[in-house]
């Protein structure tokens, strides 16, 4: 069995008895876990030490795990995805099949399908959302590689992956919202 596949298999180990994994994501590096499991979500907030007020990003492996998530996927946000130049992550209204505490107040869900080899591999090996927030405490700068990495988020994390260390500088996603009513604001460039 080769490295990739032994992360893979070790990665759906901890997501599936509800743990979180530590991971390389199509940004930043990532804390994620069962986007569907209540407790497991919960566990992120802690570790994080932010409010659940403030929604986390889930990670889709493709299309039709977006479909299944959303009311609706509005006609703009295929265009969105066809046309970004970075990773794009997408508020979408009316989420459903996901943790409640994952949904933001205003019954909204960002997600992205994720265009990285690992993610989209584990995520659809696992068949269900993962959730994805950037590896630091809360009101900290994001990690821009895995050396920045605080030792509470490596010691907090029940699997951290074991690739892509030596990856350079990540940059954040952009953030669009689009309403089901048409409107479309850019949270973050």
């Amino acid at each position: 069995m080769n490295d990739f596949t032994q992360e893979i298999k070790s990665c759906l180990e901890v997501l599936e008895n509800g743990g979180l994994i530590l991971y390389p994501t199509d940004t930043v590096w990532g804390i994620g876990c069962d986007a569907t499991n209540k407790e497991a979500v919960e566990k992120v907030y802690h570790l994080k030490n932010r409010p659940d007020s403030k929604a986390l990003i889930c990670l889709v492996g493709n299309d039709a795990m977006l479909e299944r998530l959303v009311e609706k996927v509005p006609e703009t946000a295929w265009d969105i995805m066809d046309l970004a130049s970075k990773p794009t992550t997408i508020v979408y209204d009316q989420p459903r099949g996901v943790a409640r505490n994952l949904i933001a107040d205003d019954n909204t869900l960002a997600i992205r399908v994720a265009s990285d080899k690992f993610c989209r591999y584990l995520i659809n090996a696992f068949k269900k959302p993962i959730v994805s927030t950037s590896a630091n405490i809360a009101g900290e700068p994001t990690p821009a590689n895995f050396g920045e990495i605080t030792p509470t988020i490596l010691k907090g994390v029940d699997y951290v992956v074991n690739l892509q260390r030596n990856a350079g500088n990540a940059v954040s996603s952009s953030i669009i919202k689009l309403s089901n009513d048409g409107t479309v604001k850019v949270i973050r460039e």
